[in-house]
């Protein structure tokens, strides 16, 4: 049998490399032109969404609910119990917020969220893809078990936005789950709201909603109060088992590696203790930035630019 030469194999793998820009550049731009809201093009090629752009645009493809920016909640009988203990729920997150508990991370060991504590927001983690965290058991165990008692909901904590507080545009990474949000307590007012893809919401006490966190979303509490709800990632309902085995596989391999602590002793996951060393390297490409932005930015192009070329030009 002869052996393919040299130049046939380069060849071939010239094509496959093709095949995968092209079709990778195609689920990114899917990504980004969805919805009616998206970033500036520059911002959205660094985006974490363009990264994970073909596993996402897998779960929006076989997705059982709608693939709207809010989805009816009613669609989660399974979460009714949360809603009608909402009272209980307030009360064990009251205590742990007049305790000192529900706060910003103490180091950067918080990837998913560090941006946020910058603008004041801060938050008290029940369970993130795995068991609850030991601390929450302790603090508050009527809503760990609340929570636990619900299969499909994967990660839960206490999120508040201060009075003033805001949170800019953005998306959230992972489209194998949706995102709930129960008011507990809260200002009651239009003028403290999210609004996803151009469509807004106001949190009321009491009142759940559930909206995909993959569309672009921003928040503000423009009232003198707080606002404190229950927070959870909830799994998205998909139309094939094959699908929902590879969703599964990326929790438990990716997502539950983002876990991080409340209090010290808590599991740290792989990725948070990482994200937690990379963040001090970063230091000096942080300093260029504000001395010089042409610069840093520069920098960052040819660098990224450096790396495509070596993974799929470089022979």
């Amino acid at each position: 049998m002869d052996l393919p030469s040299a130049a046939t194999v380069v060849a071939s793998l010239l094509s496959w490399k093709a095949t995968f820009v092209y079709g990778y550049l195609a689920w990114a731009l899917y990504v980004h032109y969805r919805g009616r809201e998206r970033h500036r093009f520059h911002r959205q090629l660094t985006d974490h969404s363009t990264v994970i752009a073909p596993y996402n645009a897998i779960m929006y493809g076989f997705s059982a609910v709608p693939n709207t920016p809010f989805v009816d909640v009613a669609r989660f009988p399974e979460l009714r119990p949360l809603q009608d203990n909402w009272r209980a729920i307030r009360a064990e997150a009251e205590k742990l917020f007049d305790d000192g508990h529900i706060r910003a991370a103490a180091t950067y060991n918080d990837l998913g969220f560090n941006s946020f504590f910058r603008r004041g927001w801060k938050r008290f983690y029940l369970k993130w893809y795995d068991a609850p965290i030991e601390s929450a058991r302790a603090l508050c165990p009527r809503t760990v078990a609340l929570v636990q008692s619900i299969p499909t909901v994967n990660g839960a904590m206490f999120a508040l936005l201060p009075a003033g507080g805001d949170l800019g545009r953005h998306r959230d990474p992972f489209a194998g789950s949706l995102r709930y949000h129960l008011g507990l307590q809260t200002p009651n007012s239009d003028a403290c709201r999210i609004v996803v893809d151009g469509e807004s919401y106001a949190w009321r006490d009491g009142e759940a909603v559930m909206f995909d966190e993959t569309y672009l979303h921003w928040a503000e509490n423009r009232t003198d109060r707080d606002r404190l709800i229950l927070f959870c990632d909830v799994e998205r309902p998909l139309t094939h088992r094959w699908v929902s085995r590879l969703n599964h596989w990326i929790e438990h391999t990716f997502v539950r590696a983002s876990q991080t602590e409340n209090v010290p002793g808590d599991k740290v996951g792989l990725l948070n203790r990482i994200f937690g060393i990379a963040y001090y390297v970063r230091l000096p490409a942080k300093a260029l930035k504000r001395r010089n932005k042409y610069l840093y930015y520069a920098g960052k192009w040819l660098l990224l630019a450096g790396i495509v070329w070596a993974v799929f030009f470089f022979r």
